[in-house]
């Protein structure tokens, strides 16, 4: 089970870095994947730049976190880091190029941290049964 944590572990920090890299590139990454354009935007319901794929991206980052940290004493640390993470990605983005501030992607951040917090306190209770 130890090697399965560290291997999840190694997953969570690839997928924070991936989150950080999608969230302040100056532009678009689905623009530039399909059209070669940073400044084009894809016209789908789950474009990158969608509030949908912030709840997405924060609640699976999140869930992993929470997920791997379950039973260790920085558990605590962890929630503070994520919600900490969600916010200053948000506001970074008010500096870098072609990029904006919303506050409907904050807080899409920051319900996808609480939903996955939510997600694990339900795994608890249903692993105690």
């Amino acid at each position: 089970m130890n090697k399965v944590i560290n291997i999840l572990k190694i997953i969570f920090y690839i997928s924070v870095l991936c989150l950080i890299v999608i969230s302040l590139f100056p532009g678009s990454l689905t623009g530039l994947f399909l059209y070669g354009d940073i400044d084009k935007t894809p016209n789908t319901i789950f474009s990158i730049e969608t509030t949908v794929n912030h709840f997405i991206g924060h609640t699976y980052v999140s869930t992993l976190g929470f997920f791997v940290y379950l039973k260790h004493h920085n558990f605590k640390k962890m929630i503070y880091y994520l919600l900490f993470l969600s916010i200053s990605l948000e506001i970074l983005q008010i500096i870098v190029p072609n990029r904006s501030f919303q506050i409907s992607d904050l807080s899409a951040n920051i319900a996808g941290v609480v939903s996955g917090f939510l997600l694990i306190r339900l795994y608890i209770l249903w692993s105690r049964k």
